[in-house]
């Protein structure tokens, strides 16, 4: 059987992570996988709540599961980079690499699902879960690629705008079966380790958002496709850790991360574009805010933080690739069960 290396981060949510260790190890049984947490520098207690629970709780004893501690924040990629670069126990690099969201509960055949739809869907380099709500709805998670064309539809918000560029708009909806994608949410992704040696690892520039985008288009660039599993079920609160659903503003890494993104995959002059075309959508959008008193939809302030942060992103100076985040010595792993 191929060997399945699955990675929890950590940030600040220590008894949800724990929770969801849990659901992950009823659901890794009767498979050859292994768990790592890692924290990514919490700094309020977090790696020592989970350490004590790994080391004294009975559900934890003899458990394939280890926890790393980054010492550095550097973002959602960075953090699930040291866990990938962990592999296995033995240092042996696994088949398969599941990304697990700290607040993401998998059903008992969710893992399983993807795995056995990697194993016989050799085209596909990536597959991710059905994700809904511990209410039992459902969540957006599959995407077609941002373009010029979804910053348009996406910042109008115009009827038959959004009829005309259905098939640009980034949101899919929530397929009924399993289908190819452009790219997935990445609370519950399993890809191939042989995808990620070709076309590398997350990209540690991108401190939070667009770097599962990113991931899948690099991917996608190099013949391997990204597929939505309907069969893998997985309850996600989301937004615990970046605290999203209660931004009054958006933060300046959401607006590093965009145009990052853009400007990487597609150049300065496209993402400049990119950045005109939300703009006149969301003039318009703001017109009809005024004019019918629809309510606001965006942040306080978003439009002109956006242009005013990607006119200085125009003329500054590339971002430089972070340093690898890699464990600090002497506090690289506590192993839970050698």
């Amino acid at each position: 059987m191929a060997r399945v290396l699955v990675v929890s981060l950590n940030y600040r949510t220590a008894e949800m992570t724990l929770r969801s260790v849990r659901a992950a190890l009823q659901a890794m049984q009767g498979m050859d996988a292994e768990l790592v947490v890692v924290d990514n520098d919490s700094g309020d207690g977090s790696f020592e709540r989970i350490e004590q629970a790994l080391a004294t709780e009975d559900w934890a004893q003899g458990a394939p599961v280890r926890l790393l501690q980054s010492g550095v924040n550097g973002g959602f990629g960075a953090g699930n980079n040291l866990g990938i670069r962990a592999g296995m126990r033995d240092g042996s690099t696994p088949d398969y690499v599941y990304l697990l969201n700290s607040d993401a509960f998998p059903a008992q055949n969710a893992i399983r699902c993807l795995y056995d739809h990697l194993e016989t869907h050799p085209e596909a380099g990536f597959a991710g879960s059905y994700i809904h709500g511990e209410d039992g709805a459902p969540h957006v998670t599959a995407f077609r690629f941002p373009s010029i064309w979804s910053e348009l539809e996406g910042a109008m918000r115009f009827g038959p705008v959004s009829r005309a560029l259905r098939q640009k708009s980034v949101p899919i909806g929530v397929p009924g079966a399993t289908r190819r994608v452009d790219w997935l949410a990445g609370a519950s992704i399993m890809m191939r380790q042989g995808v990620l040696d070709e076309i590398g690892l997350f990209d540690e520039t991108f401190f939070l958002y667009f770097e599962e985008t990113d991931l899948c288009l690099r991917a996608a660039r190099a013949g391997y496709e990204t597929h939505y599993v309907r069969d893998s079920e997985v309850a996600h609160i989301g937004s615990v850790s970046t605290g999203m659903k209660k931004w009054q503003r958006i933060p300046g890494f959401w607006l590093d991360s965009r145009w990052h993104y853009f400007s990487k995959n597609h150049g300065r002059g496209y993402a400049a574009l990119a950045t005109l075309m939300h703009a006149l959508g969301g003039a318009f959008w703001r017109l009809r805010v005024l004019v019918q008193g629809k309510p606001p939809a965006d942040p306080a302030h978003f439009l002109r933080d956006l242009i005013l942060h990607d006119t200085k992103a125009l003329v500054r100076p590339l971002p430089e690739r972070r340093e690898a985040v890699r464990p600090p010595v002497g506090v690289a792993a506590k192993a839970q069960a050698e």
